[in-house]
């Protein structure tokens, strides 16, 4: 899948490593307390609660992508879930086998499935490291956490959230962004990311 990155060039996603962005989401949810899981989030309609429930949704679903897998999670659509009541002892080794499923490089090749849609593994691969760069600024945001994600998953994720602004008109995508915010050009790069995605990047509860 080619991109366009921000200073014009034109490029096929590659491999990046999730594991430093998927750490930095781990490490913000540690910190959540119970009374948190029903604070709002940038995410219009989704509690503290439904974003984790979706990032636990979202692990299982882009490691079975990593590896080519058949199951539920790679053909139906997400929808919102309940989270378990478990999700402290299972979403940190959840993001760890996510990150350590896209180390492979035939992880990148080839097509996949994901959540009822074909797409190749370095589109997959680009899209998980733009969800999980997101949730965690939503999650981080939501309970005043600080978040500074990893650099080249913020490029990722950049990359693919400019193509799908290119090919909708900043309108968004139903399933993946809400209509484009305005930011800056002389923005941070995880700034315009935030505003290509519908996101306020000066968002607070």
């Amino acid at each position: 899948m080619l991109v366009t990155y921000d200073d014009g060039r034109v490029g096929r996603m590659g491999i990046v490593d999730l594991g430093p962005v998927a750490g930095q989401v781990r490490d913000v949810t540690l910190g959540l307390a119970d009374e948190q899981l029903d604070g709002v989030t940038p995410c219009d309609g989704y509690a503290v609660r439904d974003v984790l429930a979706h990032v636990l949704g979202l692990s299982v679903a882009f490691r079975g992508a990593a590896e080519k897998a058949d199951g539920a999670a790679q053909n139906a659509a997400p929808t919102k879930a309940e989270l378990p009541a478990d999700w402290r002892e299972r979403l940190p080794g959840l993001l760890d086998d996510l990150a350590e499923a896209w180390r492979t490089p035939d992880a990148w090749d080839g097509m996949t499935r994901v959540g009822g849609v074909d797409l190749p593994g370095s589109a997959a691969g680009a899209v998980a490291a733009n969800e999980l760069v997101l949730h965690g600024w939503d999650l981080a945001r939501a309970v005043g956490a600080r978040y500074e994600p990893d650099g080249a998953a913020v490029h990722t994720a950049y990359g693919f959230a400019s193509s799908v602004a290119e090919s909708t008109g900043g309108k968004g995508q139903d399933g993946l962004f809400g209509p484009a915010v305005a930011v800056p050009e002389d923005a941070p790069l995880f700034d315009r990311l935030l505003g290509l995605s519908g996101r306020t990047p000066t968002w607070t509860p």
